[in-house]
C-alpha cells in the first residue's frame, strides 16, 4: 500500500509513492516496463500450468491482424478466432453468432489465448464464433489504448461480418478482470465513434468506411474493475476478506502502468464504466447483461453495484448477477495442472446458456421482421 515517505536530508521532502492516491508522482516508466515483463514471464508460466489441466483447451483455429484506426498509438494488434464445428464447410448463407473476447492481466499482462477453455464452452454451447483480442498492454500502452484496440476489434468483425461468417445482429462482447472493463468500455467506445462529434483523427476514417448495420446483443463481464475514482486501498479495506485480496504490489503495477500519467480523469467512463451517465449506458449497453463477482475480491463491490445499476430502472437491462462464494479474484485461472478450478466449467454453461438465449431472441426477432416485410 503507497504511504507517504518522509526523507530526511539538509531539508524534509514529502514524496507521494505512485500507486494508491490519485495524482500521485509517476514511477520510472523503464522499471515499470522491467517489472511488466517479469510479471508476464510469471503469468505465462501459470497459464501454461493451468493448461495443462485435462481436457486440455482448444487452439484457435485462425488469427486475424487489426490495423489500429481509433487509438493515437498506430501499429497492429492480433484476433485469435475460435470456430464451432462445421464452420469450414459452411456455405456463403450461413451466419454464426460472434463473441469478442477481452483477456484480464491487469491491462499490462495476459495472452488472448488465456481463455481458450471460456471459448470452447462457447463455440460448443453457442454454436457461435469466439474472438479473443490481443490487445496491446501497459505500460507501453497506457490508457486508452486497450479501448481503442477493443473498440476497432469490434469495427473490424462487423464490417468483415460476411467473410467471417459472422451474424452482425448478433453479436456479443465478454472479458475477464481487465478484459471485463474492456467488455464493456469498447462499447462506450463504439458508441462514441458512432454517435458523438467525430475528433479531426477519426473524422477522416469514418468517412472512408460507413460501419454497416449491427447490433450488439448480450455481455459478459466476469470479475471486472469498473471503477477507478476509489483508491485501491479504500476498495481493499472496504472489502470482504481484505487478506484474500490481490497484494499491492500487483495493483500498483496495474494501475501504474495503465492509469498514466497519474493526473488524467478517472472519472472518464472509458476508465471508469460506473461514471458513465444513464444516457450514455442506456444508449451502448446492450440488452442482456451477464455479471460475475468473486466473494473476496476488492472488485466485488463496485461489480454488484454496477450490475444492480443496469437491472434497475431507468436502465432496466436483463440483468443475470452472481457474487461466487468464498472465491478469490481470478479462481478459474488458478495455476493448477492437475485439475480444472471447482465450479469454472458449470458458471462458463451457466453464462453461455445467457448468450445462447439473447442470440436467440435477436434471432427470432429478425425472422420475425422479415415476416412482417414479405407480408
Amino acid at each position: 500500500m503507497a504511504t507517504n515517505q518522509q526523507l530526511s536530508t539538509t531539508t524534509t521532502t514529502t514524496i507521494t509513492v505512485e500507486g494508491e492516491l490519485p495524482g500521485a508522482v509517476p514511477s520510472s516508466r523503464l522499471l515499470l516496463r522491467l517489472e511488466a515483463a517479469l510479471f508476464r514471464s510469471l503469468a505465462y508460466v501459470g497459464a501454461c500450468l493451468h493448461f495443462l489441466a485435462s481436457p486440455q483447451p482448444p487452439a484457435p483455429t485462425f488469427t486475424r491482424t487489426v490495423k489500429s484506426t481509433l487509438s493515437s498509438h498506430t501499429g497492429t494488434f492480433t484476433l485469435h478466432v475460435y470456430t464451432p464445428a462445421g464452420y469450414d464447410d459452411a456455405d456463403s448463407d450461413t451466419l454464426y453468432p460472434a463473441v469478442v473476447n477481452f483477456h484480464g492481466g491487469g491491462f499490462s499482462m495476459g495472452l488472448a489465448t488465456d481463455d481458450a477453455r471460456f471459448a470452447r464452452v462457447v463455440v460448443e454451447t453457442c454454436g457461435a464464433v469466439f474472438v479473443s483480442v490481443a490487445y496491446r498492454l501497459a505500460p507501453e500502452y497506457p490508457f486508452p489504448t486497450a479501448v481503442d484496440d477493443g473498440a476497432d476489434a469490434l469495427l473490424y468483425m462487423i464490417r468483415n461480418a460476411a467473410a467471417l461468417h459472422i451474424d452482425p445482429q448478433r453479436l456479443a462482447t465478454s472479458g475477464f478482470s481487465a478484459g471485463g472493463n474492456i467488455a464493456l468500455t469498447s462499447l462506450l467506445r463504439l458508441g462514441a465513434y458512432l454517435h458523438d462529434e467525430p475528433t479531426t483523427t477519426t473524422m477522416e476514417t469514418s468517412l472512408a468506411e460507413p460501419v454497416p448495420s449491427h447490433r450488439f446483443v448480450a455481455t459478459a463481464t466476469w470479475y471486472p474493475v469498473t471503477e477507478y475514482t476509489k483508491t485501491r486501498a479504500a476498495r481493499r479495506v472496504a472489502s470482504r476478506r481484505p487478506e484474500k485480496t490481490m497484494p499491492p504490489f500487483m495493483t500498483n503495477l496495474f494501475d501504474n502502468s495503465y492509469v498514466f500519467p497519474p493526473t488524467i480523469d478517472r472519472s472518464d467512463p472509458l476508465l471508469s464504466p460506473s461514471q458513465a451517465s444513464d444516457a450514455r449506458l442506456a444508449r451502448d449497453m446492450p440488452p442482456h447483461i451477464v455479471f460475475y463477482t468473486c466473494e473476496w475480491d476488492l472488485l466485488q463491490a463496485e461489480g454488484e453495484a454496477l450490475a444492480n445499476r443496469l437491472r434497475d430502472p431507468p436502465l432496466s437491462r436483463d440483468v443475470h448477477y452472481k457474487m461466487i462464494p468464498k472465491m478469490l479474484h481470478g479462481w478459474d485461472k488458478s495455476p493448477n495442472p492437475r485439475e480444472l478450478p471447482v465450479g469454472a466449467g458449470a458458471l462458463y454453461l451457466e453464462c453461455c446458456g445467457v448468450l445462447k438465449d439473447a442470440f436467440n431472441v435477436a434471432a427470432n426477432a429478425v425472422t420475425g421482421q422479415d415476416l412482417e416485410t414479405d407480408t
